[in-house]
C-alpha cells in the first residue's frame, strides 16, 4: 500500500537524518556574530565553488491520487490553476505563472514585500545601505531552517546569487543581465554584502526573489539547473512545503499537494494562523474546465489572468469574488519623434487635449467592471501613488480655445492640407484591432474630431501593432504599460529621455520629468523617493506627458466557506496568497 509513496518516505527519513546532524553541530560550534556596521568592511569570505552536477537526474515518481476522503481529516483548500507544473523553482518561476503561484509559498526572498509595495525583512534581518547608495550589507536571520531541517546561511545566498550571475544561467535574460551588474561578498555566515555599479532604490524589491538551498544543488551548474531533480522536489524555507505530486490514470501530473511547514511553525510569523494546513493545486488544461470546477464545488479559488476570463467569472452564483488592480496601465501615448506630428511636442497642445478627453464615459462605456480610470502614471496601492492629483475637468470648449493659442508646429504642407480641410491638425491612433483598446482609441478619436482635430484610427493585428510600437511608426497609441512583477514605482523605462532598451514607445522627451525619475531611482530613502514620485505624478499631470486611461482589474473567485481573505498591492496574480496566513474554512457554501 506504501509503494506509491517510497520516495516521500526516503525524502523524509534523509531530511530526519540531515536535522539531527544539523542540531548537534550546531550545539558544539557556533559562531558569535560580528556587529553590523556600515564601515568598516570585513574582509571578503570566498563563494563556494561550483562544479558540474556528478550525476544525471533521476527520474520523478509520481504518486497515485489520494482518496478524496483524505482531505476531511485536515483543513485542505483546493486551488484550481491553468496550464502544466514545469519547474518549481524560484529562478525559473517568472517564467511560467503556474510555476510561481506555487513556488511563492515554498520559497523566501532576503526580503518581501507587503500590501503597499514596500520591501520589508524577511530572511534578512536588517541591513545598513552606505552613505553614496552602492554598498548593501545585509544581516541574515539566525532563526531559519530549510525544510529538510539544515539551517539557513549566507552559503545559500552566494549559492543562489552565483547562478544568477553565471552567463549560462537558463531563465529570464533580464533576470541575469541585472544580477551580472550587481557584486556579492560573504562577509560571514549570517552576513553579505551587495555593491552596486550605480545607485538603485528599488534594490531592496529586488530582493525578493526566492533564495536556493546550496547544500541541497552543491556542484550543480547554473547550466544543470534546469534539469535537475530538485526542481521537481524543492526545499525551500517558506509557509509550505511539498508533500506530493500527483497523477491522473495516464500518467500525467495534475495535483501538487503542499502541506504547513513544521520547521517554519517554529518561527514566530509561523506560529499565528495558517488554519489552512494544506493546499492542493489542482492542475486544467482550460479555463473553463478549471470554472466548471469552481462552480460545482470541486475546488475552492481560481484567479482570473485577463478581462475576459475576470468577466466569466463575475457571473458565478454563490461566490465570493475578491478584486484587486493589476499593475498595469492602459495610457494614450504622443510620438515626440516624429516629424508629420511634431505639434505633440508643444505642451499646450496636449494639454488642450487632455482637457478636452472625457476618460470616465470612455471607460465606463467598454470597460466597465474589468477595469477603473487611472489618474495617475503610478498604480493605485502602492505607497509612492498619489489619489489627489489635479485633473482638468474635461470641457471641449475650454480645449478648443486652449487649441487657438497653442499654435502647433505644422509643416507647410501640412498647414495646406489642414486649411483645405477646415481643421486645425490631424493624426492617427495605433491600437491592436481584436481588444477593447480598439474601441476606446475610436471613442478618443471621436471626442477629439469634435475640437476640429482630423482623428483617425489605425486598427491592426496583435503582431502588427508591436512591430509598429517598437519601431516607433505611429502618431499616438493606445498601449498597456505593465509593472513586469515589481512592486517598485520605479517607471524610468517608461518614460525617461533616451530608453532604447525601454519601452518609452513614443520617444517622451521632457527633462523636468526625466530629471525627476532619475533621482528618484537612484535615492534609497522611501520618504525622499516619496516626494520625488509626488512630484513626478503633479507635473506628469500638469504637463501632459501622456493620458492614462484605466487601470485593468484582476480577480480571485472562492468559495463562500472561506473567509480572511484580504487583496493589496498586487506585484504577480500569486500576490493573492499574501494574507494566506489568516484565512480560514467558515460555514458557508
Amino acid at each position: 500500500m506504501l509503494r506509491g509513496f517510497r520516495w516521500q518516505l526516503l525524502v523524509f527519513l534523509s531530511a530526519l537524518a540531515l536535522f539531527i546532524l544539523s542540531m548537534l553541530s550546531r550545539s558544539t560550534s557556533t559562531p558569535p556574530s560580528p556587529g553590523l556596521t556600515p564601515t568598516p568592511i570585513p574582509p571578503t569570505a570566498p563563494v563556494p565553488t561550483i562544479t558540474p552536477a556528478p550525476t544525471s537526474p533521476e527520474p520523478l515518481v509520481l504518486s497515485p491520487i489520494a482518496p478524496a476522503t483524505s482531505d476531511s481529516e485536515t483543513p485542505t483548500f483546493h486551488e484550481a490553476v491553468v496550464g502544466t507544473v514545469q519547474r518549481l523553482n524560484p529562478l525559473f518561476a517568472s517564467m511560467n505563472p503556474v510555476d510561481r503561484d506555487i513556488t511563492s509559498l515554498i520559497f523566501e526572498g532576503l526580503t518581501r514585500i507587503n500590501e503597499y509595495g514596500e520591501p520589508l525583512p524577511n530572511l534578512a534581518a536588517s541591513w545598513v545601505i552606505s552613505s553614496d547608495g552602492l554598498e548593501y550589507v545585509i544581516r541574515l536571520r539566525n532563526d531559519v531552517l530549510w525544510q529538510d531541517g539544515i539551517p539557513f546561511t549566507s552559503a545559500d545566498v552566494a549559492y543562489t546569487i552565483s547562478v544568477l550571475q553565471d552567463p549560462q544561467f537558463p531563465g529570464e535574460p533580464s533576470l541575469g543581465a541585472f544580477w551580472q551588474t550587481v557584486e556579492m561578498q560573504v562577509l560571514d555566515a549570517d552576513l553579505v554584502r551587495f555593491r552596486l555599479t550605480q545607485p538603485l532604490g528599488r534594490f531592496l524589491d529586488a530582493l525578493s526573489i526566492g533564495i536556493l538551498p546550496e547544500h541541497a544543488l552543491r556542484g550543480t551548474t547554473a547550466a544543470h539547473l534546469a534539469d535537475h531533480p530538485f526542481n521537481l522536489a524543492p526545499i525551500g524555507t517558506g509557509a509550505y512545503q511539498i508533500e506530493a505530486l500527483r497523477a491522473d490514470s495516464s500518467g500525467k501530473l495534475n495535483i501538487v499537494d503542499l502541506r504547513a511547514a513544521p520547521v517554519y511553525r517554529t518561527r514566530p510569523e509561523g506560529q499565528v494562523g495558517y488554519a489552512i494546513d494544506r493546499m492542493r493545486f489542482q492542475l486544467f488544461e482550460s479555463f473553463d474546465a478549471a470554472r466548471s470546477a469552481l462552480e460545482s464545488g470541486l475546488v475552492d479559488g481560481l484567479a482570473a489572468r485577463n478581462r475576459t476570463e475576470r468577466e466569466a467569472l463575475l457571473t458565478l452564483p454563490n461566490i465570493n469574488i475578491h478584486t484587486a488592480i493589476d499593475p498595469t496601465l492602459g495610457v494614450l501615448i504622443f510620438n515626440w519623434n516624429r516629424d508629420t506630428a511634431r505639434f505633440f511636442r508643444e505642451q499646450r497642445v496636449r494639454v488642450a487635449l487632455q482637457t478636452g478627453l472625457d476618460r470616465s464615459s470612455i471607460i465606463a462605456r467598454y470597460l466597465s467592471n474589468q477595469a477603473v480610470v487611472a489618474n495617475s502614471p503610478l498604480i493605485p496601492g502602492s505607497w509612492a501613488y498619489s489619489g489627489n492629483l489635479l485633473w482638468p475637468t474635461p470641457d471641449s470648449n475650454a480645449a478648443r480655445n486652449m487649441l487657438e493659442n497653442a499654435n502647433p508646429r505644422l509643416s507647410d504642407e501640412q498647414a495646406t492640407a489642414a486649411a483645405s480641410a477646415g481643421i486645425r491638425f490631424s493624426f492617427r491612433i495605433l491600437a491592436p484591432g481584436d481588444s477593447a483598446m480598439s474601441q476606446i482609441a475610436g471613442e478618443i478619436a471621436a471626442q477629439w474630431a469634435q475640437l476640429g482635430i482630423g482623428v483617425t484610427t489605425d486598427m491592426v493585428d496583435a503582431a502588427t501593432y508591436t512591430a509598429r510600437l517598437e519601431s516607433g511608426d505611429f502618431d499616438a497609441a493606445v498601449v498597456e504599460l505593465s509593472m513586469g512583477g515589481s512592486a517598485d514605482p520605479d517607471v524610468y523605462n517608461f518614460w525617461d529621455q533616451g530608453q532604447p532598451d525601454g519601452h518609452n514607445y513614443g520617444s517622451m522627451d521632457d527633462r523636468r520629468i526625466a530629471e525627476e525619475l532619475e533621482r528618484a531611482r537612484r535615492d534609497y530613502s522611501g520618504i525622499n523617493r516619496a516626494i520625488r514620485y509626488q512630484s513626478f505624478q503633479a507635473d506628469f499631470v500638469e504637463r501632459a506627458i501622456a493620458v492614462p486611461l484605466y487601470y485593468p482589474l484582476s480577480t480571485y473567485a472562492t468559495r463562500l466557506s472561506i473567509s480572511g481573505i484580504q487583496m493589496g498591492y498586487e506585484v504577480t496574480p500569486s500576490s493573492r496568497f499574501m494574507t494566506l496566513r489568516n484565512w480560514s474554512f467558515g460555514t458557508g457554501g
